[in-house]
């Protein structure tokens, strides 16, 4: 088994993917840019072992981040935990996916592991939705070529934008409203941020369309359950698509296991 981790902004996922590609179990802390290497390592030890999961019995480890400054500290906790040097996505790391921007550098390694399990599991064209901290939307053409998207501001921070400077607001939760047209005002907010999200997503896909159609839809991310069911185009969820692309990159990657030479069996 290996230990894949993908860093985002608010949250760090943990997922044991066994060697036939199944993800055997999901855990999610927190991301905090304070915290050190010993105390990843703690978190991470003890969420597994509390999840029957021995960390010396991984075989391998990859970590996606688009935290920077946690690179290092992910890949000494990792190595503290499991033993095993942890791959890193991004230079140096051979992905199959052909990137067609203006620079390829700049890609943001979530986007390269979404794309590369779309590639590699859905038809294509594609087109992925990550609703995370950020929210993109980026797309995968016939030839399998990462041709670009659109990033803009998630839902959670639309809301902290909303209640930041208006003192009457309160902080709700993000979810569907009872009535599209509310009665008070936390059901008027919910709805706002609610149904603009939704008309934002299937806007973005109109336009999509209009360079490539038909396109498979595929939807990941902490919100993309409760927002996608509400779209107006057919998406397909799929929750764990970010380890998925892991486990592929991994495999691409990893060492050849060498035979063990055999010992002779003739008498000296």
């Amino acid at each position: 088994m290996i230990l894949a981790v993908d860093t985002g902004n608010t949250h760090t996922v943990l997922g044991v993917i066994d060697e036939n590609g199944h993800i055997v179990n999901v855990f999610r802390l927190q991301t905090n840019q304070r915290r050190t290497e010993h105390e990843y390592a703690a978190d991470i030890y003890r969420i597994l072992r509390l999840g029957g999961i021995a960390p010396k019995s991984m075989t391998g480890a990859i970590i996606s981040t688009v935290v920077p400054s946690l690179t290092e500290t992910l890949r000494r906790a990792v190595r503290m935990v499991t033993g095993q040097e942890a791959m890193i996505v991004g230079a140096g790391l051979k992905t199959g996916l052909d990137i067609g921007l203006d620079d390829p550098g700049t890609i943001a390694a979530d986007l390269v592991c979404t794309a590369v399990a779309a590639r590699e599991l859905y038809p294509l064209p594609a087109f992925i939705i990550d609703m995370g901290t950020a929210t993109t939307v980026t797309a995968v053409n016939e030839a399998g070529r990462y041709i670009g998207g659109v990033i803009y501001a998630g839902v959670g921070i639309s809301l902290e934008a909303l209640v930041k400077d208006t003192s009457l607001l309160p902080n709700i939760e993000i979810a569907p409203p009872k009535r599209a047209i509310a009665t008070n005002t936390v059901e008027a907010m919910k709805s706002g941020i609610f149904y603009s999200t939704v008309g934002g997503v299937d806007g973005i896909l109109d336009q999509f369309e209009k360079d490539l159609k038909p396109a498979t839809i595929v939807a990941t991310g902490g919100l993309a359950t409760k927002i996608a069911p509400y779209c107006r185009h057919q998406i397909v969820l799929d929750e764990n698509l970010l380890l998925k692309g892991l486990k592929i990159i991994y495999d691409k990657n990893k060492k050849p296991v060498r035979p063990r030479a055999e010992k002779s069996t003739q008498s000296r």
